[in-house]
């Protein structure tokens, strides 16, 4: 790009940034002053509410009460840090809430690493069904330790042990293994999945969970051994690293400009090499407190302070795990920051395995769950959704590669709330755990997920339908400018590859020289987040006074009402403290977003042609029939057998445009079952693919589809076949009573004159077809 357009182009980006920045620096102000509005109009404030305020008694009781919550407040902090010391010097435990045992220790394996294999014992009143899908879930190792998918009992771990199903879990230990990588990790967990099919023989395919970081771990591992892993549920994982920008403005995800206003990977190195080789967890913690510093600085302990009596065992129970910090190896922090985080290379094939074979994701074989929330301000939905429009090229190459990918998104909860929110637990998660019981049955496609609410005497009972989507009505949803803002994350991971380079030719053999075992657990001990909690614990000789002080108080304790006038004038005083906190947090994030733009979008243009290394895909331009995908299907619409003629039937009678109630889903799986005898024998994944195939012949060439039917069924005994599975649905009295619609009886009558059936045998079966379709 010559001088001109490039200053032509400076000009054009500092316009479209400064008027973004201006509208959302205009929105925080508003959002602050609405906020502020509400308070103060929400609080008592009226002539009476201030007398009783300057009354003297009602002064002398605010002043007691509210030492006593200081008191109680500071003694609650005391046991956090106690806590914190109690647990490191054990080793950091996982905060599991049920017991388990432990299957296999990865660190006996001839590739050590620090993940271990666990199976849940269930508590009482539980009964585990051995001969059901087990369940392993992978929690994130993204600073916390893991447990968190099993942190009470309204959790993953809970709502599929109610369910009847073993379940497993996947933790990993505070220190790594020496020259331990994810690759090593990797292939660990696929033993760990072994371990549980041959727990299992007789069992489905254990069903794969990954929260967060997690998701990552499940997608490569059912990539690197499809044959063993079953359904893929993925919760929040972000998948897409370089999407974002869901709502008001262009970039409302902060933490993907990081990546770029750091400089790119090599502070992660950095900070490994001072940790004589190990990354302190405790920094990825750090950023996730700084996304949101009104809760991390104040509303999190105001509101301990202000239900001092009763908010302490909930905090105590959270701050455990949020308190944990755990080590990983400078290469596995290497290797995240620069294929995940930057390099955004998990979904283009160049990730490889430790045997040299990339990671592909169209290598899975089993349906894939992912589950992601518009609240999410960590992994954002187009993060969570986008590698599937990377990965594959359109609707049709899904279909025709007999992949069933599902979404499901919640409106409004935060990152932590998948994971660990009661209420997700109770609805979502439970309607997954009842969705893969029969979702491998589903045909190839992409489908939303829906949860219809019904309230009754008896509690609330969920109604689940799928909804099947074209994957570029998706992509253009989710990405309303065409996925033009990730261009300028092409030069940060330019510019990170540089930088990398740099800091390890000219810097990393001082900084490693400088560093051992000691300055390294020196640093660590100091962190920030550290120092909070054992500074403030019984290792503090001038907090020994605080047990007896607060053990005084709860004899004697003189709480106020929550509703007394001066208690609410603290809490309009607080909401005004934290709206401000807030308001300076949209500011900074807009100012992030605005000096990202303008420093990359900048850069971009001077890459090789201007174009990305890594593919970002585009919406087709070409016709779906001039699809490779499609001209392979329908050059083979002639050929198969028994499978394909079935398999035809079933999308020529499929009722098109109607959601799909998980009814009818779990109908089709009872039938199959029943059936099975009759039905080809093939895997769920070659019955898909088969399925997806024929969805495309009938789709695009639905007269030459028809007319080749016969040629399907050219052997007298897959006709015999065809017609004792028919008599036998016809006389299930699970299909009495269902009418096919008016599309399917015109298609019905075709379908008797192309194959040449008596009139009896068609019409008997016409209803029983149509519903087990």
């Amino acid at each position: 790009m010559d001088a001109a357009k490039q200053l032509a182009h400076a000009r054009e980006v500092g316009i479209k940034t400064g008027m973004v920045l201006q509208k959302r620096l205009r929105n925080a102000q508003e959002s602050y002053s609405h906020r502020v509005q509400e308070t103060i109009g929400g609080a008592a404030t009226g002539p009476a509410t201030s007398l009783a305020g300057m009354d003297a008694m009602s002064g002398y009781a605010y002043a007691v009460d509210s030492m006593q919550r200081a008191l109680l407040f500071w003694d609650t902090l005391r046991q956090r840090g106690n806590n914190f010391v109690e647990n490191a010097m054990q080793g950091l435990k996982p905060v599991l809430h049920f017991d388990y045992e432990t299957e296999l220790d990865g660190r006996q394996f001839a590739r050590p690493v620090n993940y271990a294999l666990l199976k849940i014992k269930p508590p009482d009143g539980v009964t585990i069904d051995d001969s059901r899908r087990p369940y392993v879930i992978i929690d994130p190792r993204a600073g916390h330790g893991p447990g968190i998918g099993g942190f009470k009992d309204d959790s993953q771990v809970g709502v599929a042990m109610r369910a009847g199903h073993p379940v497993y879990f996947v933790i990993f230990f505070r220190d790594p293994e020496p020259g331990q990588t994810l690759l090593d990790v990797c292939e660990a967990e696929q033993q760990f999945i072994k371990k549980v099919r041959a727990l299992h023989p007789h069992s489905a395919k254990p069903a794969i969970i990954g929260n967060c970081q997690g998701g990552w771990a499940a997608m490569m591992l059912g990539a690197s051994d499809p044959d063993d892993s079953g359904p893929i549920v993925i919760n929040g994982a972000p998948m897409s690293y370089w999407s974002g920008a869901w709502s008001e403005g262009e970039g409302d995800n902060p933490m993907r400009y990081s990546g770029g206003l750091l400089g790119g990977t090599w502070l992660a190195s950095f900070t490994a090499d001072l940790g004589n080789g190990k990354f302190d967890g405790a920094w990825l913690v750090q950023n996730f407190e700084n996304l949101n510093p009104a809760n991390s600085l104040w509303d999190k302990y105001y509101n301990l302070y202000k239900k001092a009596d009763t908010e302490p065992p909930r905090f105590l129970e959270f701050e455990r795990w949020w308190g944990g910090y755990y080590l990983m190896n400078r290469e596995e922090i290497e290797w995240i920051t620069q294929n995940l985080f930057v390099g955004n290379k998990l979904w283009s094939g160049d990730v490889k395995g430790a045997g040299g074979k990339a990671f592909d994701l169209r290598e899975i074989r089993s349906p894939i769950v992912l589950f992601a929330s518009m609240g999410d301000n960590i992994t954002p939905p187009q993060q969570a959704f986008n590698w599937v429009v990377d990965v594959y090229g359109s609707t049709e190459e899904i279909k025709a590669r007999g992949q069933v990918i599902v979404g499901l998104m919640h409106r409004s909860v935060g990152h932590l709330g998948i994971f660990v929110s009661g209420k997700v637990a109770q609805k979502e998660h439970a309607q997954i755990v009842s969705v893969l019981k029969s979702i491998e049955l589903l045909p190839p496609g992409l489908y939303g997920m829906m949860l219809h609410e019904h309230k009754s005497d008896g509690g609330v009972e969920y109604e689940v339908e799928f909804e099947e989507h074209s994957l570029e009505e998706i992509a253009s949803r989710l990405n309303r400018f065409e996925r033009v803002d990730e261009k300028p994350f092409e030069a940060v991971a330019t510019l990170s590859d540089f930088n990398q380079r740099a800091y390890e030719l000219f810097a990393q053999p001082f900084v490693q020289a400088m560093s051992n075992e000691m300055t390294a657990r020196v640093l660590r001990e100091f962190h920030p987040l550290r120092l909070q909690n054992w500074m403030f614990s019984d290792l503090n000789p001038w907090m020994a006074w605080l047990k007896p002080a607060a053990d005084a108080v709860r004899t004697s304790r003189q709480a106020l009402a929550p509703d007394h006038p001066l208690r609410q004038q603290e809490q309009t005083g607080a909401e005004m403290f934290s709206a401000g906190l807030d308001a300076y947090r949209a500011v900074r994030d807009a100012m992030t977003e605005y000096t990202f733009f303008n420093v990359y979008a900048n850069l971009f243009p001077f890459l090789s042609k201007g174009e990305p290394s890594v593919r970002v895909s585009t919406p087709v331009t070409t016709t779906p029939r001039d699809l490779p995908e499609v001209k392979a299907a329908l050059a083979s619409v002639g050929q198969g057998g028994y499978a394909e003629a079935l398999a035809r039937l079933a999308c020529l009678l499929n009722r098109k445009g109607e959601p799909l109630p998980l009814s009818r889903l779990e109908l089709r799986k009872e039938l199959v079952t029943d059936y099975a005898d009759l039905l080809p024998e093939l895997a769920p994944h070659a019955w898909r693919k088969i399925r997806g195939q024929q969805e495309l012949i009938t789709r695009y060439a639905p007269e030459q589809a028809l007319e080749t039917l016969p040629a399907l069924l050219r052997h007298q005994a897959d006709r015999q076949r065809l017609h004792a599975l028919a008599e036998k649905l016809r006389t299930d009295e699970r299909l009495l009573g269902a009418n096919p619609t008016a599309e399917q009886a015109a298609m019905l009558e075709r379908i008797r004159a192309v194959l040449g059936s008596g009139p009896e045998r068609v019409r008997g079966a016409a209803v029983p077809l149509t519903r087990a379709s």
